[in-house]
């Protein structure tokens, strides 16, 4: 699966590309079907301290499957994110193999 991460207005981290990395290669490894996956990591604006956005858009055939989260720290917004893609992709998972 392609990775492509964006970051938008904050600095790149090499630590978060290796945790995503890591997370999303577990999910290719179990969805062998998923092509590519568009991530965003923003700096939102929220004054309760709730302002890092974790964006994620996955190709795959069918609908496309996005997810986002906002947390305090970019890795839970990240391991939010990615355990609501994981419920889409189950539900998909089902639709394929039921046929």
């Amino acid at each position: 699966m392609e990775i492509n991460v964006q970051y938008v207005k904050m600095e790149a981290s090499e630590a978060l590309d290796t945790y995503l990395t890591k997370k999303l290669n577990k999910l290719a490894r179990q969805y062998d079907w998923l092509i590519r996956a568009e991530v965003f990591f923003k700096k939102g604006q929220d004054k309760t301290g709730m302002d890092c956005i974790c964006e994620i858009e996955l190709s795959a055939p069918g609908p496309r499957i996005f997810a986002s989260s906002t947390n305090t720290y970019y890795e839970s917004a990240l391991k939010e994110t990615i355990r609501d893609l994981k419920r889409q992709l189950e539900k998909r998972h089902s639709l394929f193999t039921a046929k």
